[in-house]
């Protein structure tokens, strides 16, 4: 499904922030991806989803680079099989909650009668007529996360998505992910400072200068 490809991104010539990293991810396979501060994993996901490009190598969609596409079928692509959650959440401020979460269906011509569903999913149920400026930063994360997979995406990419949650709302924000990702056999890519988190995630990796290493489960004597 997701094939990474020698990647090389820096932003200055004598800081490369990601080198020659190579990776595949399998329809259905969700995982985390974990490492220290800087190392690159926000740049990482940005690649990934499009929103910035890599100075060289190859980040393809089921054997298809993404760089060799007109720019109106990759912005079709993305619209219609990304979903992504930002650390920053990036709602609207002019449209509802329900609005918010409706914008890909929207997008994408679907039907927009599973919005209050998906709002009592992420606990804001009977909120959807409240605007982003009446809710706390825990419930705009919920919000971003809702409309990450209201559309069904076949890649959910989410950057730190349970930073501003309590721990049992990010416990079922992690597992409505998971249930989402699995049902619809799409791949999943969460990064995350949380050991919690990563642990909801089928395989755990590390992004260090050396690439992307998995992580090793702990053996309990």
């Amino acid at each position: 499904m997701l094939e990474l490809r020698n990647i090389t991104k820096g932003y200055a010539e004598d800081r490369k922030v990601l080198a020659n990293l190579s990776y595949t991810l399998s329809a259905g396979e969700y995982v985390a991806i974990m490492g220290e501060s800087g190392v690159g994993k926000s740049t990482l996901l940005n690649l990934i989803a499009g929103l910035d490009a890599p100075d060289f190598g190859e980040i393809c969609i089921d054997g298809v680079a993404i760089s060799s596409m007109q720019d109106d079928a990759a912005t079709q692509l993305r619209r219609e099989q990304f979903g992504f959650v930002f650390q920053a959440f990036h709602v609207l401020p002019h449209l509802t909650l329900a609005q918010n979460i409706a914008l890909p269906l929207m997008l994408n011509n679907m039907a927009t009668d599973c919005v209050d569903q998906m709002l009592g999913q992420v606990g804001l149920h009977g909120r959807g007529h409240h605007f982003p400026r009446q809710l706390s930063g825990g419930e705009l994360q919920r919000v971003a996360i809702a409309r990450a997979l209201i559309h069904r995406p076949k890649l959910v990419l989410a950057d730190e998505p349970t930073g501003n949650l309590d721990p049992d709302t990010a416990h079922e924000i992690l597992q409505l992910m998971r249930r989402e990702i699995k049902a619809n056999g799409a791949t999943g890519i969460i990064v995350t400072h949380s050991h919690v988190a990563a642990a909801t995630a089928d395989r755990v990796l590390n992004l260090t200068k050396d690439g992307l290493r998995p992580v090793q489960p702990e053996h309990k004597p």
